[in-house]
């Protein structure tokens, strides 16, 4: 390490210091940002204290959560693990992460769709795992195909990366061929069965990624994902290296087998969390751990001692009521958690919460393209809408046959719903930077709930 990177480092854990101990804040971008400034170089400088190597994630939905399963599987198999948990996955995000400690032997690190061009030329991790591409803050990311050409790029620039990739999803695989072409190692996970389940609609991949004809399916899982082929050319999904057979979902959580390259013989994997979009995060954090060194029992135990703490899948008893708060922040994300809505047979509450903060992007039209309609006729519905753009949201509820109603916080919403029986849950919907607000308020008024 050169005297421009250690004075980067010495000021970057000052930072940090400064935040966690003494303002008692998130330290988990700004130490990162001021090292960066002053060593543009950092990011490379401190991946040579990772020991064994590094795992980046990244996806449109549920990075967050593989992100941090895989980090606890590698690091209950003992190892010193880097991590950027709490979900910053820009650059000095990362930076931030890798700043503590004087070793590792693991990096696992979230990285943004747009920003692995800035992270994987510098960490060069040992695999990229890309859970899936949708639509997502248009705004900001643009059409998917930039987001793909972003990918694309930062693999060319970290040539030694070995791509795991979901080979159910014809977007993620459209960057495993081009990727493939220019010479990186790709493996594939992937459900290998019928699950025969309602499709979503999919305005994301009707098309082949390399000759535009309309593509095939045998069937889906959720929105594009599923086994596809092109009836006019060889792109279709591949032969899967690691495999999830026998799944089964429902409001208690998910299971299945899995078998692939380093498993011994097939294993049967489950966690308290559910819905199909949860079995591919699973399956897509258990083949890197695995190419990690993790073995299966090992990861069975970190996933059943994982307790979600960043607002995903988080469950809380205020007054008695069960309350589950997730993050949706397009339509895909919208149309799963919908889908677990239903999966709950009771009457209940929903709090939908839409922001069009910097982070969330200023537009919201993707509601239009959330299935909304499923929700109509549910027995004893309660519809709360909130956030900033409450009023759009009320207007999508309606054209979905749903009367709701508005509550600008979550506070307003626990009032709504306080006359209601207290076997009726409540569901908290949010976006991004109504996330927080809404975490704090529920860990200040309730309890958290295994």
């Amino acid at each position: 390490m050169g005297v421009r990177s250690a004075i980067a480092t010495g000021v970057g854990r000052l930072v940090g210091w400064g935040l966690r101990d003494v303002l008692h804040r998130s330290a988990s971008q700004l130490p990162g940002r001021v090292a960066l400034a002053l060593d543009r170089d950092l990011i490379r400088d401190l991946s040579a204290k990772v020991e064994r190597g590094s795992v980046v994630v990244c996806g449109t939905n549920g990075k967050t959560t593989t992100n941090n399963m895989l980090a606890s599987a590698v690091e209950a198999a003992g190892n010193a693990v880097l991590c950027n948990r709490a979900g910053a996955n820009m650059a000095a995000g990362v930076a931030s992460a890798l700043l503590p400690g004087p070793r590792a032997d693991w990096a696992v690190m979230e990285a943004d769709e747009l920003s692995t061009v800035h992270i994987l030329p510098d960490l060069r991790p040992t695999y990229l795992v890309l859970l899936n591409l949708f639509r997502d803050q248009l705004d900001r990311a643009g059409e998917i195909d930039h987001v793909q050409d972003t990918i694309v790029r930062a693999l060319a620039a970290s040539p030694q990366t070995t791509l795991v990739v979901c080979g159910d999803d014809p977007l993620s695989m459209g960057v495993a061929v081009r990727a493939r072409e220019a010479g990186t190692r790709v493996l594939s996970f992937g459900i290998d069965e019928d699950l025969r389940l309602p499709a979503d609609r999919v305005p994301e991949a009707r098309f082949c990624q390399a000759c535009g004809s309309e593509l095939s399916y045998e069937w889906r899982a959720y929105a594009q994902m599923g086994k596809f082929s092109c009836p006019n050319c060889d792109f279709a999904r591949p032969e899967l290296d690691f495999r999830a057979t026998g799944v089964s979902v429902g409001r208690e959580g998910v299971s299945f087998d899995v078998d692939g390259p380093g498993v011994a013989e097939k294993v049967r994997l489950k966690a308290s969390f559910g819905g199909v979009y949860m079995v591919y995060n699973l399956l897509a954090a258990f083949a890197a751990a695995t190419l990690a060194g993790v073995d299966a029992k090992t990861f069975q135990q970190a996933i059943d001692s994982y307790h979600p703490e960043n607002g995903r899948l988080q469950h809380f008893v205020v007054d008695g009521r069960d309350v589950v708060l997730n993050l949706a922040k397009n339509p895909t994300g919208f149309n799963q958690n919908i889908s677990l809505l239903l999966a709950d047979e009771r009457p209940k509450a929903v709090y939908f919460a839409i922001n069009d903060n910097f982070n969330d992007g200023k537009d919201i039209s993707w509601i239009w393209d959330v299935d909304f309609e499923r929700l109509a006729g549910q027995e004893r519905l309660a519809a709360i809408c909130g956030g900033t753009r409450a009023g759009d949201v009320q207007v999508r509820m309606k054209y979905a046959g749903i009367e709701a109603s508005v509550a600008n916080l979550v506070d307003g919403a626990l009032a709504q719903v306080a006359g209601l029986p207290k076997e009726m849950p409540l569901y908290v919907l949010t976006n991004y930077s109504a996330l927080w607000p809404a975490k704090a308020t529920l860990e200040r008024v309730g309890e958290r709930h295994a």
